[in-house]
C-alpha cells in the first residue's frame, strides 16, 4: 500500500467520524442528505459482498465492516432515532436518487470487466458512487445553510477522492500492466462533481467567512 492510498483511506474514515460526531453530539443531521446517505450505504453493500469469502488482509476487512457499519447506522439515526430524524429537511431533500441508482446498474450490466454477480455490483457500485454526493449537493444549494462540520464532511469525501486519483497514478507508474479504466473514468467524474464545493469553500476560509453555495 502507498502513502496516497493510506491517505485517501484515512480522509475517507475522517469523513465518517465527522459526520457521526455531528449526529452522535450535537443530535442533528440539519444539512445532511439521507439520499446521499442511502446511496453510500448501497454501494458499500453491493461493493463488498466479498467480505466473508475473499480475505485480503486484516486491515481490508476491518475498513470494510467500518464504512459498512457506519454508512448503515447513519441511515438508521436519520429515519428512526428519535431525536436526530426530527433535525432531517425532507421537504428540501427531494432528489429522486432512484434516477441514478438505474442508470448505474444498467452502465454496470453494459460495461464490465467480468459477467458475474459480484463482479457487476461491483461495478455497479464503483458507477454509484462517482454520483452519490449529488443529492447532498443540491440540498446545500436548496438551503445555502452550511454548518462546520456538514462542510468539512463533504470536503473530507472530495479529499480522499482526489488522492485516489494520485494513488492510481502512483500505481500506474510503479505497477507493471495496472489499468482499471471503469474506477479511473468513475474517480475523475466523483472529484469534478466536488470542483464547485471545493472553490466555495476555499474561498470562504481564504475571507473568513460563512460558507455559502450559490443558489
Amino acid at each position: 500500500m502507498n502513502i496516497f492510498r493510506l491517505a485517501g483511506d484515512m480522509t475517507h474514515l475522517a469523513s465518517v467520524l465527522v459526520l457521526l460526531l455531528k449526529i452522535h453530539t450535537i443530535k442533528s443531521c440539519a444539512g445532511i442528505s439521507l439520499k446521499t446517505q442511502e446511496l453510500y450505504a448501497l454501494v458499500f453493500v453491493t461493493r463488498y459482498l466479498d467480505i466473508f469469502t475473499d480475505f485480503i488482509s486484516l486491515y481490508n476487512t476491518t475498513m470494510k465492516l467500518v464504512f459498512l457499519g457506519s454508512s448503515l447506522s447513519i441511515v438508521w439515526y436519520m429515519r428512526h432515532h428519535k431525536i436526530v430524524r426530527r433535525s432531517y429537511d425532507k421537504d428540501q431533500d427531494t432528489f429522486r436518487h432512484i434516477f441514478l441508482v438505474l442508470p448505474c446498474l444498467v452502465l454496470a450490466l453494459v460495461i464490465h470487466e467480468k459477467f458475474t454477480f459480484k463482479e457487476i455490483m461491483w461495478t455497479f457500485s464503483i458507477f454509484l458512487e462517482a454520483v452519490a454526493i449529488l443529492p447532498q449537493l443540491v440540498l446545500l444549494q436548496r438551503t445555502r445553510n452550511i454548518d462546520n462540520l456538514t462542510g468539512q464532511y463533504i470536503l473530507l469525501l472530495g479529499a480522499y477522492r482526489s488522492l485516489y486519483i494520485l494513488n492510481w497514478v502512483y500505481r500506474y507508474f510503479t505497477e507493471p500492466h495496472f489499468v482499471h479504466w471503469i474506477t479511473w473514468i468513475a474517480g475523475l467524474v466523483q472529484t469534478a462533481l466536488y470542483a464547485d464545493f471545493f472553490y466555495y469553500y476555499f474561498q470562504s476560509w481564504k475571507n473568513n467567512t460563512k460558507l455559502e453555495l450559490p443558489a
